[in-house]
């Protein structure tokens, strides 16, 4: 019975499509046999070059031409070689079975890098790189798509235009509004405020009301402990101030928290960083041990703060400006969700000049008007000795990439910061509000503006 690894080899000489289509996928490595990686390596070294298939009698000539084979390999590869024939096999069948053994060798391959790290034979490599590893084994596929072609994908597009997006949605009516639905995957979100103001809060709410939608949600914290962002949700969650869960008998807490299991086939992850110390590379390798270990794979991603994670691009201490090292980060992040397919919400603090402020710019984004740039959807949280009294906190759009940004420009929120709750107000409370924002609200659904909500004021 003829080895699987000669019939890829015979199929890389014969089946030009074939070889086309899984040269991008094949690894020399993961060839056992000294003879048959350099056959191969031949192989894909011609057609780089020349951009077609091999001959049998271009490849002898290629081997030969090599100063580097024994006598004994010499007349290993003459035999090999002799083997080599057109014989037709069911194209669907060899790129599967070929798909396979590449999976296969790239998780036997792994496995035994994984023995020689834990071992310490390793000098480059730690533990903590195992995860990664076994990950990328495991992802092992052949993928072929290397472009959407406008004129022969047109039915991917026409499916794709009437696809719902799968959004994460908030429990704020007017959030929902200026994103059309929530938050779409491969989205940099970002909350502006000042110290205080309630950045944290903010995301801590999101993070509940996900939770409760039966999403998985991961919380990054590099300011606060664990345990500080769980008592917050706890807070919300439990719907007990926060100064008060101290006093709850055990029974009581457990009854609670239970009852909010009950409530959501999801599940909700708090990893602490120390300051300034964990960048996107920490945290694909955390997403990457949370899939092997728990299976749990985020729907939402949390990261409190951007402006104290550090850079994969830069070393810290490096002489480098703000803008860049912040607007890298901001970069980092956004591939980051792009590559897990997840929205990411984080936040940044305002200028100095800004702190005080009762009506925030993108200009006075802390360290880096980078950041702006980098966003997709941007917004301030602005809270006034005014609002704090009536029990609100103003937010204000600053970029929108998802809806007109001029459409509900500012709007309040209820607040509750005993129990670390954001709510909605009564449609009265928007109305003293000076937006500039348009006369009209698109309504998607109907293809027409309507009129916005009766009492709005605009400058």
């Amino acid at each position: 019975m003829e080895r699987l690894e000669l019939t890829i080899l015979r199929n890389l000489v014969f089946n030009e499509d074939y070889a086309r289509k899984v040269i991008p996928f094949i690894q020399p490595e993961y060839y056992e046999q000294r003879v048959e990686k350099i056959v191969f390596e031949e192989i894909v070294e011609f057609i780089v070059k020349y951009g077609s298939s091999i001959t049998i009698e271009a490849l002898n000539i290629e081997i030969d031409n090599r100063r580097d084979l024994t006598e004994t390999e010499n007349k290993e590869i003459v035999e090999l070689l002799s083997k080599l024939n057109n014989s037709p096999v069911d194209k669907q069948w060899i790129l599967d079975t070929t798909e396979k053994w590449c999976r296969d060798r790239a998780i036997y391959l792994a496995l035994m890098e994984s023995i020689h790290i834990a071992d310490g034979k390793d000098g480059k490599k730690g533990r903590d790189a195992i995860p990664s590893i076994l990950s990328d084994a495991l992802a092992v596929s052949f993928d072929n798509n290397i472009g959407h072609d406008y004129l022969q994908n047109y039915e991917e597009r026409y499916e794709f235009y009437h696809r719902k997006e799968d959004k994460i949605e908030f429990d704020l009516e007017y959030f929902n509004k200026i994103t059309k639905g929530g938050l779409p995957n491969k989205t940099l979100n970002i909350a502006l405020a000042g110290t205080g103001v309630g950045k944290s809060l903010f995301m801590c709410h999101v993070a509940s009301s996900a939770l409760l939608q039966n999403r998985n949600v991961l919380y990054i914290t590099l300011e606060m402990a664990e345990e500080r962002i769980a008592e917050r949700i706890d807070a919300n969650l439990l719907n007990v101030p926060i100064q008060q869960l101290i006093d709850l008998p055990r029974s009581a807490f457990e009854n609670k928290v239970n009852g909010i299991s009950k409530k959501t086939r999801g599940s909700l992850v708090i990893k602490e960083y120390p300051t300034a110390s964990a960048h996107s590379g920490h945290f694909k390798a955390l997403l990457n041990e949370l899939a092997l270990k728990k299976s749990f794979r985020p729907d939402i991603i949390f990261i409190d703060y951007l402006n104290i994670c550090s850079s994969s691009r830069f070393k810290s201490g490096s002489n480098i400006n703000s803008y860049t090292l912040v607007k890298s980060i901001a970069e980092e992040l956004r591939g980051l969700a792009v590559e897990f397919n997840v929205p990411i919400m984080s936040a940044t603090q305002t200028t100095r000049s800004g702190f005080g402020s009762s009506d925030v710019e993108l200009t006075d984004t802390s360290e880096s008007f980078g950041l702006p740039a980098t966003a997709d959807l941007m917004f301030a949280l602005i809270s006034t000795e005014e609002l704090e009294g009536l029990g609100q906190i103003m937010v204000k759009q600053l970029k929108n990439r998802y809806n007109d940004p001029t459409i509900f420009k500012r709007f309040v929120v209820g607040i509750d910061r005993a129990k670390m709750r954001l709510y909605d107000v009564e449609q009265s409370a928007q109305n003293d509000i000076l937006d500039s924002g348009k006369e009209e609200e698109y309504n998607n659904e109907e293809n027409k503006p309507k009129k916005s909500f009766e009492g709005f004021k605009f400058s």
